[in-house]
């Protein structure tokens, strides 16, 4: 698959990189998890400097919102984004997808508040954002650069940003549950180029295990969900599905961080290590990072010293 990727490795960390868009509108279909309706999506091109602008064609007024961490809401095993009467459910799956192809600019209709499930994973979108193509812009994508060790979490569970080696964009996670999971220990960890997400991230999918399923359509949600449509894990493993990759689970938590600190709306520079981590967590370390660059912006790049999300660096 051609996803004209701009980078092949780790960039030197002051080599920035222009923005880009689309070149041709794309479309994508299918039914939301959650509230299964059917919902589709148009990604159009749009003007440098424009960021992920959401907008509902299916309200009078079309709402519009911004994709970034300041209207993100908490929301049980998802991302969801709001800006007034406009929601946007489950939208992780979207930004991993344009972060990844490194789609800065884009404007994104959609006619429901729920974005399409597909099969669980961001194939479907990369693969329609990949015929598209892209468009270099006038423009430099603005950057965050991690330059010391960060953490925020408990022993239970936490997120650490620590500098680049080489300004890689480096993600990796460390899944753990409890003793009566049926789903091992795994891990994985990912040095981000466009090539890199769609042969190793974008095909790994949503996955629940059968417990969950049972308290989840026994609250009266996602009853038209078939064990096909996303990954049920019971004892013996997938239950009427095959994994895609043997630690596929640790892939899409993986996928989720990507998403969800796409929020933060400028490029990361660092390495991203999550344990246990979930998109409230996310949220969390996204909206600092976002804090941590309006800061950095402000005085010139020093961070505050009385942070104490801030490490010293080893």
């Amino acid at each position: 698959m051609d996803v004209r990727a701009t980078r092949q490795g780790g960039r030197g960390v002051n080599h920035s990189r222009n923005e880009h868009t689309i070149a041709t509108s794309c479309e994508v279909s299918g039914r939301g998890y959650w509230s299964g309706r059917d919902a589709t999506v148009v990604i159009q091109p749009a003007p440098l400097g424009t960021g992920i602008l959401l907008v509902r064609s299916d309200l009078p007024s079309r709402p519009e919102c911004i994709a970034t961490v300041h209207s993100r809401e908490d929301a049980f095993l998802r991302t969801n984004l709001v800006c007034g009467e406009a929601r946007f459910h489950m939208v992780e799956h979207l930004m991993a997808a344009l972060s990844a192809l490194e789609i800065d600019n884009c404007i994104v209709e959609i006619n429901t508040e729920e974005l399409p499930a597909l099969d669980g994973s961001s194939l479907g979108y990369i693969q329609q954002l990949a015929r598209a193509g892209l468009i270099v812009q006038a423009r430099t994508r603005p950057q965050l650069v991690i330059r010391d060790r960060y953490r925020i979490g408990t022993p239970a569970g936490w997120i650490e940003a620590t500098p680049s080696h080489q300004g890689e964009s480096y993600f990796e996670y460390q899944l753990s549950f409890d003793d009566e999971t049926p789903i091992a220990p795994q891990a994985f960890s990912i040095e981000l180029t466009p090539d890199r997400f769609v042969r190793e991230l974008a095909p790994a999918r949503t996955f629940v295990t059968s417990h969950q399923a049972e308290q989840i359509r026994s609250a009266g949600l996602a009853s038209h969900v078939t064990n096909q449509d996303l990954l049920v894990i019971g004892e013996e493993g997938p239950i009427g599905n095959t994994y895609r990759y043997k630690n596929e689970c640790a892939r899409h938590k993986t996928l989720d961080l990507i998403g969800d600190l796409a929020l933060v709306g400028v490029e990361l520079v660092g390495r991203f290590i999550s344990f246990r981590g979930g998109h409230n967590l996310n949220g969390k370390v996204a909206a600092k990072l976002a804090s941590l660059f309006e800061q950095q912006n402000s005085i010139a790049g020093q961070p505050d010293q009385a942070d104490p999300w801030r490490r010293k660096a080893g």
